[in-house]
Parts: structure tokens; sequence; C-alpha cells
């Protein structure tokens, strides 16, 4: 019996994962060797199989979406090199290369393939690229808001001022949607021009 048997369309799984969605040049998907070498693939298929089925892992992460294979003999063919007739052969081995690989709909509604612990380790990495870009964002609003106190202190507003979190952030918010260059002194100065006609700290300033 083939290993993967036909499913009616409305039958199948959705892949969580969009095909726009990619992962950069600085993302890379785990591989968790310990895991592999548990498995009945590691343990039973032939190294013909096990070199095969790492190459699709592999494969897998830069088609689209990121983490499927096409739902095609002859494309599966071409990334195995081998032919048609060997990869039918392939694609029915109980413990052949495509073992636990599952076909589902796309978002975009297109039929693929999808490996449960590919998909597990692709959603692994995107977390990580979202949280690296997170970090990132956290320390450039840092550095800003950093900026901009020194520069506000320069115009001379107080202590008292520059500890306004609610302030500050009204400031930083309102420089990142008008000013996307270069917060020259220029700049500074008609954020706390706006700062007070909006009343955000009452037009209160202390001279240096």
């Amino acid at each position: 019996m083939p290993h993967l048997s036909p499913v009616p369309v409305d039958d199948l799984p959705v892949y969580p994962i969009p095909a726009t969605e990619r992962l950069d040049s600085h993302s890379f998907v785990k591989w968790n060797h310990q895991r592999w070498m548990a498995s009945r693939t590691f343990k039973l298929a032939t190294w013909e199989v096990q070199g095969m089925a790492r190459a699709l892992f592999d494969f897998a992460q830069t088609e689209s979406p990121i983490g499927t294979l096409p739902d095609d003999l002859d494309e599966l063919a071409v990334m195995l090199r081998c032919d048609l007739r060997r990869m039918r052969e392939l694609r029915t081995m109980e413990m052949g290369p495509l073992r636990n690989w599952r076909p589902c709909l796309t978002v975009e509604g297109a039929r693929r393939l999808y490996h449960p612990v590919i998909l597990e380790q692709v959603q692994d990495a995107l977390e990580r690229r979202d949280l690296r870009a997170l970090s990132s964002e956290a320390k450039a609003r840092a550095q800003r808001i950093k900026r901009l106190r020194e520069a506000l202190g320069a115009e001379g507003l107080s202590a008292a001022v520059l500890a306004d979190e609610v302030l500050i952030q009204r400031m930083d918010e309102w420089l990142e949607a008008h000013h996307k260059g270069n917060r020259t002194k220029a700049v500074y100065r008609s954020a706390i021009l706006h700062a007070q006609q909006m009343k955000w700290f009452g037009g209160l300033r202390e001279t240096v």
C-alpha cells in the first residue's frame, strides 16, 4: 500500500506558515541529531534512503512555504536525482525518504507535503528570528530615548521633565512619525515646541 495515499482535499490540514514568510540570511533551522539518530528512519532505513531523507529536510528550508515539499512526483524526482519510476517506488516504501511527510493545503490553497518535525523546527527558527528582531528593536529604542533625553537636557528641560516616561514616550513616537532621518538639534527643538503646543508638559522649561 502506498505510504502516502490520496486524501480528500477537504480533509487536509492547513499549513500554518504562509508562503510570504521567509527566514533571512541570519536565521537557521536547528538539526537535532539525537532525535534523528533515535528515529526509526535512521535505525531501519538504508543509507541511501537516509541520505535522501536528509536532503529533503534541507530542500524544505528553501521551499515555499518554508518547511514544505511539492506534492509532485516529477519535482521530487528532480530533487532526489532519480527517475520517475524510482520515485514512485520510494514514495510507496514504508521506510522511504518520504516517511511521515503528509499532504496539506497552504494558506494560499496549494497542495503541498509537510513533516511534523520539520514544521516544529521551522516554527522554532521563526520564533528565534522574531525574538532577535524584538531585541534589536528594543536596543534601538533605548538608544533613541537616551539621545532624546540628552538633547532635551541640553535644551534646558528639567530633570523632573526628563524623568517623565509618558512625556518621553510621546515625544519619541512623534519624532518617529514625523522625522525619519537623523535627529538634529532643530528636530529636537521642533519636538519640544510640539510638546508645548500639545500641553504635554505644560510649557515649563528650565534654562541651563
